[in-house]
């Protein structure tokens, strides 16, 4: 095993709906990243684009809406130049390779959900190390690559899977939250059309849930258990 995992983070975009800058969701990347380097892997942060890549502002510990004033772990990462500099300059999903990482997980936030399905080479990547057999993840909004992943045989990689990721009474906690619809469509929604055995806990609470070598998160609550399990995973291979 190569002791290497890679935490894939959405650029950034616009919202469609409310117009808002989008981006990743900042716990959906420094608690997990947390887990990884504390168990004693390298972790590479990564987005479709490369680049520099901007969280949606409400993940900020720091910002005025309080929304993740909660996150003491983000702040701490924030304050950590070695941490911030590999957002500033993140390889693309061209740039990397699959033989170099024994797990990948793509974290979420808003932009996934504006941007996935346009990110061939993603969902192409996502496919590809998945039938490896490798462990593959997907974290909250992150999910949304689910809605775009077939098997080579052109089978939704979903279905018959039991899956979980950012849920309806969530998304109508967030809506009651920004006071308007906030997301174009809904992961339980389009993942259950596509055949899978969509799972959840109550709204935020963590959860996550492993079926083969997939892996998915419920919502940014779930970033420190979503990593566990792929660590557990991981240790079961070596």
């Amino acid at each position: 095993m190569k002791n290497h995992i890679l935490i894939i983070a959405a650029n950034s975009a616009t919202s469609t709906t409310t117009g808002w800058p989008v981006g990743y969701w900042l716990s959906e990347v420094t608690h997990p990243y947390e887990v990884f380097t504390k168990a004693g892997y390298k972790v590479t942060i990564a987005s479709p684009k490369g680049g520099k890549i901007e969280m949606d502002a409400m993940s900020n510990p720091n910002d005025e809406s309080g929304r993740s004033a909660w996150d003491t772990i983000s702040k701490e990462y924030l304050e950590n130049k070695t941490f911030t500099s590999l957002l500033e300059n993140t390889p693309s999903i061209k740039d990397v390779s699959i033989d170099d990482y024994d797990s990948i997980v793509v974290a979420g936030g808003m932009s996934p959900l504006f941007t996935f399905d346009g990110e061939t080479e993603l969902v192409s990547f996502f496919r590809d190390f998945y039938e490896t057999g490798k462990v593959t993840s997907a974290l909250c909004h992150g999910s949304a690559i689910l809605r775009y992943a077939t098997l080579s045989d052109g089978t939704p990689l979903v279905k018959d899977k039991n899956v979980t990721g950012f849920t309806n009474g969530e998304e109508d906690d967030s809506d009651a939250f920004a006071g308007r619809k906030v997301m174009p469509w809904r992961i339980e929604d389009e993942l259950i059309k596509l055949g899978a055995n969509f799972k959840k806990r109550g709204n935020w609470e963590p959860f996550a849930i492993v079926d083969g070598n997939l892996i998915t998160g419920q919502q940014n609550m779930s970033g420190e258990i979503t990593a566990q399990k792929i660590v557990e995973e991981l240790n079961k291979r070596k």
